[in-house]
Formats: C-alpha cells, structure tokens, sequence
C-alpha cells in the first residue's frame, strides 16, 4: 500500500488547528464495494437506529416534494434533489459517530447520533457554511438557467414542464446545460467532503486541511473514487425513484459505508 504524507496549509491555525503526520493511503479500484459491505453490516448491527435516521431523511425528503407540489412549485424538485445530494455529507454526521463507536464499542443511542458533531462544532460549522453556501449557488444558477431557456414568466405547471423539458429544444438545452453545471459542482464538492466530514469529526483539525485531504484521497486514488461517485450517485437516484421508500436503506447504508472509505483512505503517524 502506498502513502502520501499530507502537505498542511500554513495559515490552518486561523481555522481551529492542523494535524501533523496526515496519512493519504492507496485503495485499489473495487475498494467501494468493500465500503458498502462494511455499511450494510453496520447498518444492520444497528438496525433500529440507523432505519429510524434514514427514515427521518426519506420523511423530510418527501415533505420537501408535498410543499413544492402545494405551491405549484413541482419544476424546483429536480435542481433541489441536486442540491439535497450537495449537503449530503453533512447530514451523515450520526452515521460516521455510530460506526465509528461500533469499531471502539461504545454504546450507541439516537442521541449520541444526533449530537455527534458537537464536539467539533466549529469546524463542522464551518463546512457546513462552505457547503451550504454551495447549495445557494446552485440555485441561483438553477433560477437564471430557467430564464435563460424558459423565459421570466415564472415557472411553468408541472403539466408543461415535463413535456417543454422532454420534447423541445429549449427544455433539451436547459436539460444538457443543467446537468453540466450541476454535474460539476458536484464533482467539486464530492473532491472536498468525500472524507473530509469524518476527519474533522474525529480529530482536530481545520476545514481547509480536512477539504485538502479529501481532495488528495481523490486524487491519488482516482479511479476508486470514481467507482464510488458511480455507486452514490446510482444508490440516491435508486432511493428516489421508489418515491423516497429507498432511501431508508440507502442513506444510512451509504453514510455508514462514508467513514469505512474514511478509514481506507486516511491515516496517521501515530497510529503506525
């Protein structure tokens, strides 16, 4: 296995601290599929508490999807449904907790899950700003991007928004220009939260060190991390499509296997 000690930014102290004797390892490419084995067991090693969390994000996911339908807002569901994966790894915060204290065995209960960040809760602040503040880009280029091929008349039923998206050439363009766009944000964001929630959820160290991290993960193991990009994405767009029933399963399932491509990826000195 091949490591990377991680170069650390100079000015991290300003952010809450660094981390000396940063580990980046080498995974090889079907690692993803050993993460999901390891999310599925604990998953299922905690089955209460790990449904009951998926199933509050399937809950609020749906209630989002009746509140668009109650103001004829139904157009807005497919960049939120973006920006929603966006946030993604924040809001895996409890599940990266659980399996951290099933490997220590700690007790584990929905509140230690709940408040899991909170004794990092400036740096989780921090990213969470950073990514939020991402997910409000998002939509602002969502809104313009409707204009643009829409027009400014406001946005148009769901009866005629599906077949102007499907069938016309300014529903096709803004179709290929939304994916695009939100296809590289994603990237973006995906290259600095991939493992970065975790490390700062356990150790001390600062956002910008923490995103640098996850982007050298990326980097250095580029064809793992594309294989587990794939598999996120195909799980959320699974746990849709069954009207949000999946995601149950599926975002407890994927946060669970988040800090088992954590532990791969990432390392230090002192634990050596």
């Amino acid at each position: 296995m091949t490591v990377t000690k991680v170069e650390l930014p100079q000015n991290r102290d300003i952010l809450g601290g660094g981390a000396e004797g940063l580990i980046v390892k080498e995974v090889a490419f079907d690692a993803p599929w050993n993460w999901l084995a390891k999310g599925w067991r604990d998953l299922w090693a905690i089955p209460h508490a790990s449904l009951l969390y998926g199933a509050v994000f399937a809950l609020t996911s749906g209630l989002l999807v009746l509140c668009l339908v109650e103001f004829n807002l139904v157009s807005l569901m497919l960049p939120l449904s973006g920006g929603f994966l966006l946030i993604g790894p924040l809001l895996a915060v409890g599940l990266y907790d659980a399996s951290r204290r099933l490997e220590t065995n700690e007790e584990i209960t929905l509140k230690s899950m709940i408040f899991a960040g909170a004794h990092a809760t400036g740096q989780i602040g921090f990213m969470g700003i950073a990514l939020m503040l991402v997910f409000f880009a998002w939509m602002e280029i969502a809104f313009l991007m409707f204009m643009l091929f829409l027009g400014a008349n406001g946005l148009p039923p769901v009866s005629e928004f599906i077949p102007t998206l499907l069938f016309t050439g300014r529903g096709l363009g803004l179709l290929v220009m939304g994916s695009i766009v939100g296809g590289l944000l994603a990237v973006a964001v995906f290259a600095i939260s991939a493992i970065s929630v975790p490390l700062i959820l356990v150790r001390k160290i600062d956002v910008v060190t923490a995103a640098l991290t996850s982007m050298r993960a990326v980097k250095q193991n580029l064809k793992a991390m594309s294989l587990w990009a794939v598999l996120i994405a195909a799980l959320m767009l699974f746990g849709l499509a069954t009207l949000f029933l999946g995601l149950v399963v599926v975002f407890p399932l994927i946060g669970h296997a988040t800090w088992h491509a954590y532990r791969d990826l990432v390392g230090f000195e002192d634990d050596q």
